[in-house]
């Protein structure tokens, strides 16, 4: 019963805040206001702590531009997570266009969606990201291209870096950032998650949303780690695979160390 009355008073909080910011932010949409950038940091903290989703954090987003965040892919919390810390914008999949509620709070943060299976639209998606990268946005990007199940990295994938190429020719300096962040699910309760249990906060390859959303709305106390690393440079004589492999490296040590020894 207790636990029926807490998630639907944090449905009803969150309903109410996402009618009280989604006008302005529709607003800041429509006339590109610098405000429409910081809302969403403001929506998801709030949700946060509604879920009992406490955030510890290592280091800071590079104050350089363009800047790209290359991060792995557990869970959708990661969302949360990331626009909790910084002022972002995601690159997702076309499916989330089809997903219940998340498809409207994506929009609502200027998401960019991308259609994988249809090359002719590759040019122009890229280009998209390269404007948004050269207007000073943060583009957080998963390169792992799923997610996984919280205990390790999958291979990135070094196509998915082409949106930093197409940043370049506005850089100033000639050169993008490319910042490897690492999130992982370390606690419940304040007790560590072992790999088991890791399952609680990861949503790893076909497992049903509702289900999994259920379980976090249920369980009410979950603690992430956030390890913001050096940046890369990134310029047109950069090897893509070299960069990756960086990126990959610096990834998966900063999870190790998180996973091993939690805040």
């Amino acid at each position: 019963m207790i636990v029926r009355l807490r998630i639907a008073a944090l449905l009803t909080v969150v309903v109410i805040m996402t009618l009280l910011l989604a006008p302005l932010q529709i607003l800041g949409l429509r006339f590109d206001w610098r405000l429409r950038r910081r809302l969403p940091g403001i929506w998801h903290r709030i949700a946060c702590r509604m879920l009992g989703l406490r955030i510890h954090v290592n280091g800071a987003a590079a104050s350089g531009r363009p800047l790209m965040i290359a991060a792995n892919h557990a869970s959708w919390l990661d969302i949360l997570v990331l626009s909790a810390v910084a002022d972002v914008v995601f690159i997702a999949k076309s499916e989330v266009r089809s997903w219940p509620v998340f498809n409207t709070l994506a929009r609502l943060q200027a998401t960019i969606f991308i259609e994988r299976e249809e090359r002719r639209k590759t040019g122009d998606q890229v280009n998209e990201i390269g404007a948004r990268l050269a207007d000073g946005e943060i583009v957080v990007l998963f390169p792992e291209g799923t997610t996984s199940d919280g205990n390790r990295l999958l291979p990135v994938k070094t196509s998915l870096f082409g949106a930093a190429s197409a940043a370049l020719p506005a850089a100033p300096e000639g050169v993008v950032l490319i910042q490897p962040v690492a999130v992982a699910y370390t606690r419940a309760h304040g007790l560590p998650l072992g790999r088991f249990h890791r399952a609680i906060a990861a949503w790893p390859g076909d497992t049903e949303l509702m289900p999994h959303l259920s379980r976090v709305l249920t369980m009410g106390s979950l603690e992430a780690e956030v390890t913001f690393c050096e940046p890369i440079p990134f310029s047109t004589s950069s090897n893509r695979k070299a960069v990756s492999r960086a990126v990959e490296e610096e990834i998966g040590n900063a999870l190790h160390v998180m996973l091993r020894s939690p805040t």
